[in-house]
């Protein structure tokens, strides 16, 4: 007894220096995102894509444009990635999202088989 009370007393004499580091809690998932580094990665792109399909087909829209966003992050060029994006922010019932996502669509692949018909749907959200 007096030897476990001689060794607290020792621990706690100690300088800062001296003491073991406190563990730090990791932060809460809720607490929120860090920022992440986007760079080029047109294969992350792709899954983001993938992912954001299966959301979309779930019916959770919200969760879709997530992932459709981030695909956008990590290769801005990735048309398709902006076209799903737009049918995300349609069915969420966000009008000024799908437009910005058509006109981005529509200034990566002008000549795309759907061209046309993605010009009236942006027609329709302008009026």
């Amino acid at each position: 007894m007096v030897a476990a009370f001689a060794f607290a007393l020792a621990c706690f004499a100690q300088t800062p220096a001296q003491r073991p580091p406190v563990l730090q809690l990791p932060p809460e998932e809720d607490a929120g995102e860090t920022p992440k580094d986007y760079e080029f990665n047109p294969v992350q792109s792709k899954r983001e894509v993938e992912v954001g399909l299966l959301y979309f087909h779930k019916g959770n829209y919200k969760a879709a444009a997530s992932r459709f966003t981030e695909a956008t992050k990590w290769n801005d060029g990735n048309a398709e990635a902006w076209l799903h994006l737009a049918e995300a922010e349609d069915k969420r019932k966000n009008p000024k999202g799908e437009r910005a996502a058509l006109r981005k669509y529509l200034e990566l692949a002008p000549e795309a088989r759907n061209a046309g018909e993605v010009r009236k749907r942006l027609g329709k959200l302008k009026g």
